[in-house]
Formats: C-alpha cells, sequence, structure tokens
C-alpha cells in the first residue's frame, strides 16, 4: 500500500530504522573508497512490505548524515519522514524499484574510471570476468540531464538484463538485492573499468566470449 504523506507524523519509532541506518553507513564508505567526491552520488534501499524507500539526502556531505537525516518516501515520492529533501536523483531510483523486483537497493556513483568511460558514450566490455557480477557486459545509457525521469527511463533501459549501467557523461547506477551487494557491484565495476582503460592504452584487449561469460555468471549464483 502506498502510505500518505503525514501518516506517522504521532509515532515516536524511526521509521525504516535500519534501512536507514545502512544508507547512512554506505554513503561513508562510498565516499571514503572514493567512489564519489563532495555530496556528488545517491543511495537507497527499499522496504516493499511498506511500500517505503529511505533514500540520502541532497546536497549534504556523507559523514555528517545520519539515520535521522535520511529520507523516507513512499513509492509517488512523496516524503513521509525527514526534515531534508530526498536526492535530485529519487525518479531514478523509484522507477528502478518499479521495474525490477529483483532490485531492493540502488547506489549511484561518480567514480573516475567508470565516469571516463560514461563520457566517453560507450559501455564496458567483458575485459575480465568479474564484470559478470553486472551482467554480460555493462552498457552506457544514452545522455539525458541529471535529476530527470527521461534519464530514469534510459537507466531502467540500460540495465534491462544487468545490475549496472553507465550514465553518459555522468557515472554509474548499480542495483542489487542488499545495499552491500549493490556497493560490491559498484567498485568491482569500477575496477572492470579501470582495467579497460588501461588496457586500451597498450593495445586492445582480448574479451572474454559471450559463451564464457554466461558460465562465469551461472557460477557466481552460487558464489
Amino acid at each position: 500500500m502506498i502510505v500518505p504523506a503525514g501518516y506517522y507524523k504521532d509515532f515516536r519509532i524511526m521509521l525504516l530504522k535500519n534501512e536507514r541506518e545502512q544508507v547512512a553507513e554506505y554513503g561513508r564508505k562510498m565516499i571514503d573508497s572514493g567512489l564519489v567526491k563532495g555530496t556528488g552520488g545517491n543511495l537507497s534501499i527499499i522496504n516493499r512490505g511498506e511500500s517505503l524507500v529511505a533514500i540520502s539526502p541532497g546536497g549534504m556531505s556523507y559523514h555528517d548524515i545520519n539515520p535521522e537525516n535520511v529520507v523516507v518516501v513512499n513509492l509517488s515520492g512523496e516524503i513521509i519522514d525527514s526534515g531534508n529533501k530526498p536526492s535530485s536523483e529519487i525518479d531514478m531510483h523509484l522507477m528502478l524499484y518499479e521495474k525490477r523486483d529483483d532490485i531492493t537497493s540502488v547506489i549511484h556513483t561518480h567514480s573516475i574510471c567508470t565516469s571516463t568511460i560514461s563520457c566517453l558514450r560507450i559501455g564496458i566490455p567483458p575485459v575480465h570476468y568479474l564484470i559478470g557480477f553486472a551482467g554480460i557486459d555493462v552498457k552506457c545509457a544514452e545522455y539525458a540531464t541529471y535529476g530527470t525521469k527521461e534519464l530514469a527511463v534510459n537507466a531502467c533501459r540500460a540495465m534491462e538484463g544487468r545490475k549496472a549501467a553507465l550514465l553518459a557523461n555522468h557515472g554509474l547506477v548499480a542495483g542489487a538485492d542488499s545495499l552491500k551487494q549493490a556497493f560490491d557491484i559498484a567498485e568491482i565495476v569500477e575496477y572492470c573499468a579501470e582495467l579497460y582503460i588501461k588496457t586500451r592504452s597498450i593495445g586492445d584487449p582480448v574479451l572474454i566470449e559471450e559463451e564464457e561469460m554466461k558460465i562465469v555468471i551461472d557460477k557466481f549464483k552460487n558464489y
């Protein structure tokens, strides 16, 4: 069900306490690991039972974010709890949750190597088998202005059959069934992006064939 705005105002318990704690924790990890700079990027978790989403606030330093600062919204994007505004990329998060039942956590980063490749508006091919945690490869979504529904649509399209996508001239978005897994995928794709850049600087990398990648992805299911 969709919980109307103001429904929980008289309750003293913290809404989505566990989810908000995770968003605050992984926000700090995201900036400490170099996946973002400043206040860039964003992350969220959906509680499908409550039909609510905990999402990082916009324009706030990650080391200053505590669980109370994390914004709780309903599936229409209405603020249910928090004095802050949600991330400008809220449409992308909500649309991914709407389109993908297998995704319960989303992380968007501006990591340097994935962002570099996104500025070429190309994807990341299977230069290393670890790309299999995201899919057979990682596609690049068509360009759209940040914070728009058009970007959300493009990101969802590029992520079809995959758990990550590049955003043209922007960065990376990754989704998984936990924030830890989404974070791990973001780090792995950044590693593969760095490998791709470095191998391309020497010559033409020998890519892993699709059939082999399918075998790798199947093995990862029990990893």
